[in-house]
């Protein structure tokens, strides 16, 4: 019951702060979301899992109930958790928490509503990370869409509903192009299945059940559904050519909005790609699709980081540098190996921390100065020395410093796919994506050193003085965080690996 109360106290949360007055919705949804990160917290220390939740694993905190009955098909509560959903589960908690405490600031109005809408978004995240059945996985999906472009549009910045409409048009295209095509799944599966339960779906597809439909031969069908889940979850990761929504999308939203965005709801995107795309389906399905997804993927990670070169707008850069950072992702995925696989999990989790940290202190900066042009300012660093040095700080996890979980995420991902064995030139491919991490310093530090060190210029009339503490505070969590899990990257590594060797049927460690 453990995952139902987490969602059930973010739910009631949710409703509770939407009927609270103003003045005490940001300190009541701060104490209600204390209660999913610590619970979330227990459950961490309190695993007991084993293996892959899709392929026969051992569940922690499984529960399953029958709910509709829709033809030949049961629709099933199934809720469990593996060592690759309870990290971010727990990043999740974590980071809506800090969200919070940084909306406290730069949100002044219809604070009810803000903080109400956060809370939802908490309830349907972990729903998506916790959910084994298609159909109620689906509601928690598209649920999230809602109080995302919400947010966007209701707080945004001048071009919020422009920003809004195009993040919630792209995504939600995207899931229609995905739900299809897994409901053409299971109907070429036949009688071989009788659920939408993930784990059934899949050892069918392991089986060898997959049957025609409308004329569709077995491998056409499975190799079209791969394609469209893929393009659909690439959208909401998202990588070239579907990233053109992202920065519109977090440059208009709030501070909040955008930690949470970049810190969450961009890994919805890469976990269902790992959970569908390579876990559900065989190897030989992938295979002929391996060289184009690693292109994919090297094209994000230069691309993205030649576009935030390109930027003066500090959110624009952080914005530009998670395309970047999520090429990444699918590089490791596509490896098809235990520090592949695992380093791509690994660093869903090391971007989420690192991504929230890096807007917060962008946030907390444009609070003070109210501009985020890094031609408009210079020596901040004089004026906001500590959530500048946060800032810098958080810079250098981008970078992959070594000691910073970005350094871990980064080197797993490289020798993963470096020794690949199921993607050929993987050493080219690898070679050129460590390439982005060059220009990420370049874009990082001319950031840097032009509107943080120097003399002090501001072209604006707002006085500079330093940070309230309940705006420092959640960064310094975060970096703390991201400290911890660079000195010791198996606190998380090593569960997390658990729940991808059953993945790799015969890949290389």
């Amino acid at each position: 019951m453990m995952i139902e109360i987490l969602i059930g106290v973010a739910l009631i949360g949710a409703f509770a702060t939407f009927l609270a007055p103003n003045r005490i919705a940001g300190k009541l949804a701060f104490a209600i979301s204390l209660i999913p990160a610590a619970l979330s917290l227990w459950m961490f220390t309190a695993f007991d899992g084993s293996g892959n939740a899709l392929l026969g694993g051992d569940l922690a905190f499984e529960s399953q109930a029958a709910w509709i009955t829709l033809g030949a098909y049961d629709i099933t509560w199934f809720v469990g958790l593996d060592g690759i959903s309870l990290p971010l589960v727990v990043l999740t908690t974590i980071l809506v928490t800090l969200a919070i405490v940084s909306s406290w600031t730069p949100i002044d109005e219809r604070e009810s509503q803000f903080y109400g809408l956060v809370l939802f978004i908490e309830a349907n995240l972990i729903g998506v990370f916790a959910a084994l059945d298609f159909f109620l996985w689906f509601i928690f999906w598209e649920a999230v869409l809602i109080p995302m472009y919400l947010l966007i549009g209701i707080w945004g910045g001048p071009r919020r509903k422009y920003a809004a409409i195009k993040f919630f048009v792209y995504t939600n295209v995207a899931s229609l192009l995905m739900f299809g095509a897994f409901i053409a799944l299971v109907f070429g599966l036949g009688d071989s299945v009788t659920s939408f339960a993930l784990p059934e779906i899949t050892a069918a597809m392991a089986a060898g059940e997959l049957g025609s439909f409308y004329g569709l031969g077995a491998t056409t069908l499975a190799s079209a559904v791969f394609v469209a889940m893929f393009v659909g979850f690439a959208v909401k990761v998202p990588v070239v050519p579907f990233h053109t929504w992202l920065p519109d999308a977090h440059v208009e939203a709030p501070t909040p909005a955008s930690v949470l965005l970049a810190g969450v709801l961009l890994k919805m995107g890469t976990y269902a790609l790992l959970r569908f795309n390579f876990t559900m389906f065989p190897t030989e399905i992938i295979e002929p699709f391996v060289l184009p997804i690693a292109a994919i993927a090297v094209i994000s990670v230069i691309y993205g980081a030649m576009l935030a070169l390109a930027q003066t707008d500090l959110k624009r850069i952080v914005a530009y540098s998670s395309v970047s950072s999520m090429g990444y992702v699918i590089l490791g995925l596509i490896a098809f190996t235990q520090f592949g696989i695992g380093g791509a999990t690994f660093q869903m989790v090391s971007h989420g921390l690192i991504s929230g940290l890096m807007f917060m202190a962008v946030g907390v900066i444009y609070n003070a100065t109210h501009t985020r042009m890094v031609t408009d300012m210079s020596g901040m660093a004089d004026r906001m020395p500590v959530a500048v040095g946060i800032l810098i700080a958080g810079a250098f996890g981008y970078m992959g410093l070594p000691l910073m979980s970005g350094f871990a995420a980064e080197f797993y991902i490289f020798f993963g796919s470096f020794g690949s064995t199921f993607l050929e030139y993987a050493p080219i491919f690898t070679a050129l994506a460590m390439f982005g991490i060059v220009v990420v310093a370049g874009y990082l530090l001319f950031a840097m050193q032009r509107a943080v060190f120097g003399p002090y210029n501001l072209e604006t009339d707002y006085e500079v003085g330093r940070a309230p503490l309940h705006d420092v505070a959640p960064m310094f969590v975060l970096l703390g965080l991201i400290i911890a899990l660079g000195v010791a990257p198996e606190l998380i590594f090593e569960m997390i690996t658990d729940a991808v060797d059953p993945i790799l049927d015969g890949g290389e460690l």
